[in-house]
């Protein structure tokens, strides 16, 4: 069992069941929580704080959409043991006026005006938690909200990424309120990384932090306003489990998704990410001394044809954001067809691609 675990444990006793504000004295500094977490990598402080931090475009069954990541302080969690997301963004605290001018900068410069009128959907994240006021400004953003209001008029959903133990009703009523103002009603759906179904594998091995009875809670919360889900899985997560285990994690997932789907009549989405070798964590350290190689496609592909006839829909990630290591990627030679077959189905959730 890894060194870690009884650590681990004590921390998720006191961390995950309340929220961070409100006890911030006893709060490692992110820094000092990632290098305890074992990971090697630099923070991006070298970024012009008035531009985001990554952006691309993604074609889903719901039209054009736009994934921005915006430049702030980093995830406070910051101990999860395949991610290096927070690479690309700041240790330190970034102001709203700064982040303000990121939004500017998207929305008046990034976008062209058919982008604009073509965008569907925007998933909006930090590489953390949008919603966690201590890392992303509330000012920015409702300013996000306006902005999207003003230039965006086709837009039909946009999608927040959060831990889950920052959601508050108040958020939830203004966020509601403000979204109806636009030039077409836009829908809100909350976007929250569960990575592992199986218990052991989430909080024990890769040190999610996150309890199903806290994550069931925001599923009520989230169904009370009619809002969608996106939940983040990660096939074969982590070192010492196999390709058959990790697909039937996934399996697992999907099945448990679908029920609450039913249980709570809401719209569920599963982003399923191909596990990469994240460079400076200690799944680069598995990989690299022969522990741990990334899932095969064709394992993807089987783990997604099980939400065939399940109430959820399933967005196969396939891109590595270049934080993968030399290597470490999940697409290998002499699969790409099976890659161009998951974009396809991204598009179209056609699972006659899948057989």
């Amino acid at each position: 069992m890894p060194s870690f675990l009884s650590e681990n444990h004590a921390i998720l006793t006191y961390d995950v069941k309340r929220k961070y504000n409100g006890y911030r004295s006893g709060f490692m500094d992110i820094e000092v929580r990632t290098r305890h977490a074992g990971k090697t990598y630099q923070f991006n402080e070298g970024h012009d704080p008035r531009q985001p931090a990554q952006y691309w475009f993604q074609n889903p069954p719901e039209g054009l959409t736009l994934f921005i990541v915006l430049y702030t302080q980093a995830c406070r969690w910051s101990r999860c043991l395949g991610c290096n997301l927070s690479s690309r963004v700041s240790a330190r605290h970034v102001p709203f006026g700064d982040i303000m001018g990121q939004i500017d900068h998207l929305f008046l410069q990034l976008l062209t005006q058919q982008h604009r009128v073509d965008l569907r959907k925007i998933i909006l994240s930090n590489n953390g938690s949008v919603l966690d006021e201590e890392t992303f400004s509330t000012t920015a953003l409702i300013y996000f909200v306006a902005m999207m209001n003003l230039h965006c008029p086709n837009l039909s959903t946009v999608s927040i990424e959060t831990r889950p133990e920052y959601i508050e009703w108040e958020e939830l009523e203004v966020l509601a309120r403000a979204l109806k103002e636009g030039n077409t009603p836009t829908d809100l759906e909350l976007a929250v990384g569960f990575e592992a179904f199986d218990d052991r594998i989430r909080n024990d091995y890769f040190r999610k932090g996150l309890a199903l009875d806290t994550f069931e809670h925001m599923v009520k919360m989230v169904a009370e306003y009619d809002f969608k889900l996106k939940v983040y899985f990660m096939q074969k997560p982590v070192p010492n489990i196999t390709e058959e285990e990790g697909i039937r994690d996934i399996m697992q997932a999907i099945d448990y998704l679908n029920a609450l789907a039913k249980r709570f009549d809401i719209d569920i989405n599963m982003h399923l990410n191909p596990t990469y070798v994240a460079k400076g964590t200690e799944l680069e350290r598995a990989f690299l001394a022969g522990e741990y190689n990334p899932p095969r496609m064709e394992s993807v592909m089987r783990a997604v044809r099980h939400a065939e006839h399940a109430g959820i829909s399933v967005y196969v990630g396939m891109d590595d954001e270049g934080l993968a290591v030399e290597g470490g990627s999940f697409i290998r030679s002499g699969e790409e067809y099976i890659v161009r077959k998951l974009e396809e189905f991204n598009r179209t959730q056609d699972y006659n691609l899948l057989r």
